[in-house]
């Protein structure tokens, strides 16, 4: 159940955090060294409030959690697979008995210094992982607005969406391997792409790049490294092949949700994605954020989506409110030397833009009897609003190139340069309440 506005933590939270006692995300983090003899600390599972993280495994020993009957040894896990696997009963009980320890009004722990400083440790100390072992990743492709960008740009305007587009949520299976935790770098890809150009006329050959003698493709990084501003949801329980799940049930199959950059390499992707889809383009990282802030966390911000017409099939129909009014934007930082020109705000998005919500997206998902595992990631797809501000890529953004936007630092983008880092951030606002996702962020290096 989501938490009252009122509702007030002993911890000093900024209202500027992403973090105040109504969110309680979880996640995986080690702590810093004690600097006793001896291995180091392992991994395990977190809870962030304000600028500091809750270490349960450690919490687990002053025993609060044992009037909840439960195996707290999953608090020792690399992963949260084992603690979402407890079931939505238990982990809202979890996350309900750490918001009374934090009350302000609870001395619980706030009167005990010595366990105070064994279970809360500054964020800005401890290293985040990946918050859960994903078996298996699925990217949708639905904001409207997205598409009918793409396909005005590549396709005839006047018919910019696909004829199948708005009868289901398009999606492909990507690489679940290739997903890291946020801050971790990575390099610019290499592959095929298009040179038509150089076909007629010879050509300086770009570092890197290989061609053959009058072949239309080239092979070497590409240059149209780009961002997809998304978001993604986490499986809680899993299904047997062959079950479905309906649009009605699918929230009980849905933990909680990240911040996604599903980043993508232009050039090479529209060279290859006929007639398949995307591979080489998609599949060598996404960046995902570390905290799983849960649904009961963002229960307050739903609100309803677009209108869908013409209307869709019966398994993909829904009652209520199944989009979620939560605030995106995306920077550049160059690397520069004057770090006071900080980074470039180009986009200002949100989630409840998206045509096909996360429950039609499961229910499609599953309706041919695919199976779901705890842990699995559903990314939503690039999220863009109706205005050129809130597009969520620079392929939009710049419009394939042709709009180059100027940084802080005096440089201008069409695609993302080598050095650059992309952030990602997110959060949601009601009554004085905010609930956020921290950020997701990435740099770009050199191609290997």
């Amino acid at each position: 159940m989501p938490m009252k506005p009122t509702l007030k933590s002993w911890i000093p939270v900024d209202p500027s955090s992403d973090f105040p006692i109504q969110n309680l995300p979880f996640g995986i983090f080690t702590p810093p060294p004690s600097g006793e003899a001896g291995r180091g600390p392992l991994p395990r599972v977190g809870v962030a409030i304000g600028d500091q993280v809750l270490d349960l495994l450690e919490l687990k020993k002053t025993g609060v959690f044992n009037a909840l009957k439960f195996d707290t040894n999953v608090f020792a896990k690399s992963s949260l697979n084992d603690f979402i696997s407890l079931g939505k009963k238990t982990t809202g009980a979890v996350r309900t008995r750490i918001s009374k320890l934090l009350e302000e009004r609870n001395p619980e722990l706030r009167d005990n210094e010595m366990a105070r400083k064994k279970v809360l440790h500054k964020m800005k100390d401890v290293q985040m992982h990946l918050p859960v072992e994903i078996g298996d990743y699925t990217d949708f492709y639905s904001s409207m607005e997205h598409a009918r960008n793409v396909g005005t740009m590549f396709r005839d305007p006047a018919n910019a969406l696909l004829p199948n587009w708005k009868h289901l949520p398009v999606g492909y299976h990507g690489r679940a391997s290739s997903i890291v935790v946020s801050g971790t770098d990575f390099h610019r890809p290499k592959g095929q792409t298009p040179t038509p150009e150089l076909r007629s006329q010879p050509a300086v050959v770009p570092q890197g790049e290989e061609k053959q003698p009058d072949s239309p493709v080239a092979f070497g990084p590409t240059k149209q490294l780009d961002f997809e501003l998304e978001m993604a949801f986490i499986i809680g329980k899993g299904t047997k092949l062959g079950e479905s799940v309906s649009t009605k049930d699918a929230e009980d199959y849905i933990f909680g949700m990240c911040l996604f950059n599903d980043w993508s390499a232009r050039d090479i992707q529209a060279w290859e994605y006929v007639p398949l889809g995307p591979f080489l383009g998609k599949n060598f990282c996404s960046s995902v954020s570390p905290w799983v802030v849960t649904m009961d966390a963002l229960e307050p911000f739903r609100v309803a989506g677009p209108k869908q017409d013409p209307e869709v099939l019966p398994y993909l129909q829904y009652s209520g409110n199944k989009n979620y009014d939560i605030n995106l934007e995306v920077c550049i930082q160059p690397e520069t030397l004057n770090l006071k020109l900080g980074t470039t705000v180009v986009s200002r998005s949100n989630f409840k833009y998206m045509y096909w919500n996360m429950a039609q997206q499961l229910a499609h998902h599953t309706v041919n009897g695919c199976n779901i595992r705890t842990g699995d990631m559903m990314a939503s797809g690039t999220i863009s609003g109706a205005t050129p501000d809130s597009f969520g890529s620079m392929l939009e953004l710049t419009w394939k190139g042709t709009k180059p936007i100027k940084m802080s630092d005096g440089t201008e983008r069409k695609f993302i340069n080598d050095n650059d880092t992309v952030i990602m951030k997110g959060f949601a606002e009601k009554d004085g309440v905010r609930v956020g996702f921290g950020e997701v962020k990435g740099k770009v290096l050199p191609a290997a």
